[in-house]
């Protein structure tokens, strides 16, 4: 099942999504995965396999690099902004999913060996907009 077209998440963004809470937190965990692996404008393979792999582990879905990389260039967000979105998503997630994203997103950004400022902002972002707690930011939650 291809997750790319963001459909729990555009709910969210029109009106009430009436999509459950797995299907949410794979979209979520795919766009913010696939968003940050191009918010330095330099996308590695490394990171590609790395968010191939983290899907298929959480969720058990495959994702084909071109999946991957047509979320990243998503046009999702033309009405709200990643942070409304997100807050809008957080409300349905389990601190425990919320933990879980974080954790991708930390060892995504970690991948290729170098940590950039913009990756750095992108998490703070991400995590600002998902109210994370400072427990759920260091993974602390387990599933």
């Amino acid at each position: 099942m291809a997750l790319v077209d963001f459909s729990g998440i555009k709910e969210l963004i029109q009106v009430r999504s009436g999509k459950g809470k797995d299907e949410l937190f794979k979209e979520v965990l795919l766009l913010i995965l696939a968003r940050v692996i191009r918010v330095d404008s330099n996308i590695e393979s490394i990171e590609v396999e790395n968010v191939q792999k983290a899907i298929k582990e959480l969720t058990g879905d495959e994702m084909s690099k071109g999946d991957i990389l047509t979320a990243a260039s998503s046009e999702i967000f033309e009405t709200q902004s990643l942070e409304r979105a997100l807050g809008k998503a957080s409300r349905k997630l389990d601190p425990e999913d919320v933990a879980i994203i974080l954790g991708c997103l930390s060892d995504l950004i970690r991948a290729d060996g170098s940590i950039r400022y913009q990756e750095l902002e992108f998490f703070d972002r991400v995590a600002t907009a998902l109210k994370a707690s400072p427990s759920e930011i260091a993974g602390l939650y387990e599933k």
